[in-house]
């Protein structure tokens, strides 16, 4: 099979042709028919995840992909040949970007009905991320309301949508087309901040999601009401600013979860959500992709086909 691998840290990856992986008693083979890239991605090849996500080389590329199951572990009763999956594999294994990928039954979950099959390949790390940082950390509420940075981005475009199923009012700022993007999305106000400060547009929301860190995070400290929530999911966020301004500050780590990802995807198709798709790309045109996912530029989700 093709793979996208790094011999090393901070080499270009290259696609490979490697042998199918084999399976264990509690695991799956998936044919891939769609793999997504994430920020983490770049972070993985740069070696910046070294200390949370020591990897063995050379390693496959990926966590976020869709497809179908091919073979089934000798343990394995709920899952059949066929079946349609969504998962997101551990940092540390990756092997997402590739034509088959050895998939944890715990990381397992059905295929959501409202999106294709190739979209829902966007869905695990960026909505996990949303998922997490809003409900599980903020607990937010109908009528709480929420900045949103970078809501062109892929956890911002899942996070204006979550926010606004449960009756949040949304705030996201955005630049060039991704005003507009934000806006279909649903958020009800936003910023461009290439030309206007959020810091003086903006204040006493409940939550925001910081996906940027460095002066937008800073300065968001100062849109809160006392006890709001800042939630960063780029850099672990300033204590000493949290305590100032009397607000809670927590980085969303996100971590693999089956259970949190089946609410994901039924929410997004009982609220028939979108999964915000920058581009789709070939597998063999790999290195353009990664570039662009590198670049910070990709509106959504960088969506990679095997073929």
């Amino acid at each position: 099979m093709k793979a996208a691998r790094i011999g090393d840290y901070n080499a270009t990856p290259v696609i490979e042709d490697v042998p199918t992986p084999d399976i264990g008693p509690g695991e799956v083979l998936v044919r891939v028919k769609a793999s997504s890239l994430n920020p983490l991605d770049v972070k993985m090849q740069r070696g910046f995840m070294h200390a949370y996500f020591p990897v063995i080389f050379p390693y496959t590329l990926g966590t976020d992909l869709a497809g179908t199951i091919e073979h089934t572990g000798s343990n394995v009763t709920r899952w059949r040949e066929g079946d349609e999956v969504v998962a997101r594999l551990d940092p540390t294994s990756g092997g997402a970007l590739a034509e088959f990928a050895v998939v944890k039954t715990e990381y397992l979950v059905r295929a959501p009905k409202t999106v294709s099959l190739e979209e829902a390949a966007g869905i695990s790390t960026a909505a996990g991320t949303a998922w997490q940082a809003l409900f599980e950390v903020a607990d937010l509420k109908r009528g709480q309301s929420v900045l949103v940075h970078a809501g062109a981005g892929g956890v911002g475009s899942f996070a204006i949508q979550f926010a606004r199923s449960v009756g949040a009012r949304v705030i996201a700022t955005a630049s060039g087309a991704g005003i507009e993007i934000a806006r279909r999305l649903g958020a009800d106000q936003v910023i461009d901040y290439r030309s206007e400060n959020f810091a003086v547009k903006v204040t006493d929301v409940d939550v925001v999601i910081d996906t940027i860190g460095g002066d937008t995070q800073q300065r968001s400290f100062n849109v809160l009401r006392s006890g709001g929530y800042l939630l960063a999911t780029s850099a672990p966020p300033d204590e000493a600013l949290a305590k100032a301004h009397n607000v809670a500050a927590t980085f969303v780590f996100h971590a693999s979860d089956g259970s949190r990802l089946e609410k994901i995807v039924e929410a997004i198709d009982t609220s028939v959500l979108k999964v915000l798709v920058d581009r789709k790309m070939s597998l063999l045109n790999f290195t353009n992709a990664f570039e662009h996912q590198a670049s910070g530029r990709a509106r959504g989700k960088i969506i990679v086909t095997p073929d």
